[in-house]
C-alpha cells in the first residue's frame, strides 16, 4: 500500500501536549484499522545541535502546531546507498522502498513515535526505543524499524507499546574527538552517544502526554545500536541517573580496543592534514558533503567520563571465566532475586532520576541478549579477499605467540595448506566468535556475576530471502517489515552464498559523494506477500526462498511477544534456560547447555581465552577489514 509522506489517509491524528503547549499532526498508519487504531508522529525534534563537534542540547520550543507527518532529515552520510540490513537481506531493488530523506546534520536529532490510537496521559503504557545499527550510515526513519507491525501485535495480545525510533550523529559528526576539541569546557566527543541520552531526557519529560510512561522505557537495538546500549549500560551516568528501565541487545559488534582522546586526536589531526586543512575551525567550516566518506572507522572513544572507569572488565573473559562453571548454582539465584524486583510495573515511587534511591539489586537493568548463528556475514566481502597463505601470515603477527597460534590454526582449521576457496568459510567463523558471539557471551556472564537478571537466546533461524541466519535476519522477523519471496518469483539458484548476501565493490568504496538537500521523500510500503510453501534449492544456491509460512509466521509472533513482554516487565521466559529461534520454526525454552552444540563455546575456552579479549578482538577486526591493500 503506497502512503505518501504528507498523510497515509485523509484521517490525521492529532495529539494536544498540554507540557508543551502545542498540537503534534501526525498520521494514521497503514496498518491502522477501527479494532486496531495505531498513529504515528513523524520528525519531532528532540535536540538541537549549537554547532560541529558540540554536545547536543533538549529542545522543548515548539510552535502551536507541528506536522508530525514527514520524517525529519537524516544524519549526512553517503547517498543512493542501501542500509547495512537492506543489503544482508539480498532483496532486489525493486523490493527495496525507495526513501530519499534529507540530510543535514544540525537538523538531524529528531524522532518518530508510533502508537495505538486514542491514547490519554493515563495510559502509562510501556515505551520501547529502537537504536539502529550501521556505523557511519543508516537511520532511525528506515522503512525497516517502521514499528506499525510491533505496535498492532501489542495491541492484538492486549500488552499495547510504545515504540520510537529516532536519529543522532553518525561517523565524524558523531564520533570525532580529541583534545584540540576543547574549547567550550563541555566533554568532547562521542557526540552521537550523548545525543542518545538527550533522546531518553526528552522521552522522560514528555512521553507521558503520547500515553508513554518514562518509568518503563525499555532500550533495543541491533549490531552497532546493539552496542551502543552497552554502552549506556556501562556508562557513568548509568550508575547514578539511569534513564531507562530495560535494555535488549541483539547481535552487539562489540569493541574493547577503544581509542582514549589523545588516539582519537592524533586521528583526527591525520584528517586534518588530509583535507589540506591547518585548524579545525576550517574543518568545522567545510561543507558536509566533503566529510561523510571519512567516519567508518569512528566509533566510541574512552574520554574518561562517558564510560565507567572499569567498563572493560564487564568484556573481559577473565571476570566471566571464573564464574562460568559456577553460573547456574551461585549466579542465577542472584538474578532470581533481582526478578523479584523487576518484573513487575515500577512502583509509584520509582524515580529514574533519583541515583541510588531507585534500589536496584545489580548494577544492571534487566537484559535480554543474544545473537544471529552468521553474523559475521556483515563482512563477508572483505574477508573473501584473504588467502590461506596471507591470513596465516597475519594471525602470527597478531597473536605473537607461537603456541597460542598453534591453538587458533587448529581450533579453527586454518592453515597454509586450506584451499583459498575454503579459507573464508573459516575465517567468518573465527571472526563471528571474534566479534559478536564470545563478547556477547562474556557481557552475559559478567552481568550475571554482579546480580543482574539476565536472559539469554539464539537467533538460529534461516533468513526468508537466504538460508542461513545471518546478521540482521532477527530483524525481518521482529519488524514485519520486508516483503517476503513469492513462490513464482526471484530465482537465483547457483549464486554463491557469499556473493548473495555481500556488498558490492560500489557500495563498500564509492567513486562519488553527493549530498543534495532538495530531495523530497518519497516513501512506498510495499505489500508483504506470505509465501505458502517452503522453497528450496536442488543445488543449494543461496537467494532462493527457503522458510514456509508457517516457520515464518512462528518465529515472528513468537519474537515480538517474547519483547513485548519484556518490555512490559516480564519475565519473558525462565531465566535458567535459553530460548531458540529456529532453524525451521523452531522455538521454545532450551536447557543453557544448548549453546555447547549451537556455539562454539568450547573453542573460546580453548583458542580465545588464553589470547585475551584484547588480542581477540584486533584480530577479529582486522580479519573483518580484509588483508591490506597493495600497490
Amino acid at each position: 500500500m503506497p502512503v505518501s509522506q504528507s498523510s497515509a489517509t485523509d484521517f490525521e491524528p492529532e495529539l494536544h501536549h498540554m507540557r508543551l503547549d502545542t498540537v503534534f499532526r501526525g498520521v494514521e498508519h497503514p496498518l491502522s484499522t477501527p479494532d486496531t487504531p495505531i498513529h504515528q508522529y513523524r520528525g519531532i525534534k528532540y535536540a538541537s545541535v549549537p554547532a560541529r563537534f558540540r554536545q547536543s542540547k533538549i529542545f522543548s520550543s515548539y510552535p502551536p502546531l507541528v506536522d508530525a507527518s514527514r520524517y525529519g532529515p537524516i544524519c549526512p552520510q553517503v547517498k543512493n546507498m542501501h542500509s547495512l540490513e537492506e543489503t544482508m537481506f539480498g532483496l532486489n531493488d525493486d523490493d527495496i522502498p525507495k526513501q530519499n530523506l534529507k540530510q543535514n546534520e544540525f537538523e538531524c536529532l529528531n524522532l518518530n513515535i508510533t502508537c495505538p490510537g486514542g491514547l490519554t496521559p493515563q495510559a502509562h503504557l510501556p515505551v520501547m526505543v529502537f537504536i539502529h545499527g550501521g556505523d557511519d550510515r543508516g537511520h532511525g526513519s528506515n522503512w525497516v524499524y517502521d514499528g506499525g507491525a510491533l505496535v498492532r501485535k501489542s495491541i492484538i495480545d492486549n500488552k499495547p507499546v510504545i515504540m520510537v525510533t529516532f536519529n543522532f550523529r553518525l561517523g565524524l559528526f558523531g564520533f570525532a574527538a580529541g583534545p584540540q576539541l576543547r574549547e567550550t569546557g563541555e566533554d568532547i566527543g562521542n557526540y552521537g552517544l550523548r545525543d542518545q541520552r538527550v533522546l531518553l531526557e526528552w522521552l522522560h519529560h514528555y512521553i507521558a502526554d503520547f500515553g508513554g510512561d518514562p518509568r518503563r522505557i525499555t532500550l533495543f537495538g541491533e549490531s552497532s545500536g546493539a552496542f551502543d546500549i552497552v554502552c549506556h549500560l556501562l556508562s557513568s551516568a548509568n550508575e547514578t541517573r539511569p534513564l531507562f528501565y530495560r535494555a535488549i541487545v541483539q547481535s552487539a559488534v562489540f569493541e574493547y580496543n577503544v581509542p582514549d582522546l589523545a588516539a582519537a586526536g592524533s586521528q583526527l589531526s591525520r584528517l586534518i592534514s588530509s583535507l589540506h586543512l591547518s585548524t579545525i575551525s576550517q574543518l568545522r567550516a567545510i561543507d558536509a558533503d566533503q566529510l561523510v566518506k571519512f567516519g567508518r572507522s569512528l566509533r566510541i572513544v574512552d574520554d574518561g567520563t562517558f564510560l565507567r572507569h572499569d567498563w572493560r572488565d564487564f568484556i573481559s573473559p577473565e571476570s566471566a571465566h571464573k564464574h562460568h562453571h559456577n553460573t547456574l548454582t551461585n549466579v542465577v539465584p542472584k538474578a532470581l532475586a533481582a526478578i523479584r524486583s523487576s518484573t513487575h510495573s515500577p512502583k509509584p515511587g520509582f524515580n529514574v532520576n533519583a541515583g541510588s534511591n531507585n534500589h536496584r539489586s545489580s548494577i544492571f537493568q534487566p537484559l535480554l541478549i543474544g545473537d544471529c548463528q552468521s553474523d559475521s556475514m556483515l563482512w563477508s566481502t572483505p574477508i573473501s579477499y584473504w588467502t590461506s597463505s596471507a591470513v596465516t601470515r597475519r594471525l602470527k603477527a597478531v597473536c605473537q605467540s607461537l603456541s597460542k597460534t598453534n591453538t587458533l590454526f587448529h581450533t579453527y582449521d586454518i592453515s597454509t595448506s586450506t584451499p583459498d576457496d575454503e579459507i573464508t568459510e573459516h575465517i567468518l567463523e573465527l571472526v563471528n566468535d571474534a566479534r559478536v558471539a564470545w563478547p556477547t557471551e562474556c557481557f552475559a556472564l559478567n552481568a550475571r556475576r554482579e546480580g543482574g537478571a539476565v536472559w539469554r537466546y539464539a537467533f538460529d533461524q534461516e533468513g526468508p530471502w537466504s538460508c542461513i541466519p545471518h546478521h540482521a535476519a532477527d530483524l525481518m522477523y521482529l519488524f514485519d517489515t520486508v516483503p517476503l519471496p513469492e513462490s513464482s518469483t526471484r530465482s537465483i539458484a547457483g549464486s554463491s552464498l557469499r556473493d548473495a548476501v555481500s556488498f558490492s565493490e560500489a557500495e563498500m568504496f564509492p567513486d562519488s559523494f553527493t549530498f543534495d538537500d532538495d530531495d523530497d521523500e518519497d516513501i512506498k510500503y510495499p505489500s508483504v506477500v506470505r509465501d505458502e510453501d517452503a522453497m528450496s534449492s536442488e543445488d543449494g544456491g543461496w537467494g532462493l526462498p527457503s522458510v514456509a509460512s508457517w516457520s515464518y509466521s512462528r518465529v515472528r509472533d513468537t519474537m515480538q511477544e517474547q519483547w513485548i513482554s519484556f518490555a512490559y516487565g516480564e519475565a519473558p521466559f525462565s531465566i535458567d534456560k535459553v530460548f531458540v529461534f529456529g532453524p525451521e520454526g523452531e522455538t521454545g525454552e532450551r536447557s543453557e547447555l544448548i549453546f555447547e552444540g549451537r556455539r562454539r563455546r568450547a573453542w573460546w575456552k580453548k583458542a580465545f581465552e588464553p589470547l585475551g579479549m584484547q588480542v581477540v578482538h584486533k584480530l577479529g577486526v582486522e580479519l573483518s577489514r580484509g588483508p591490506p591493500l597493495r600497490g
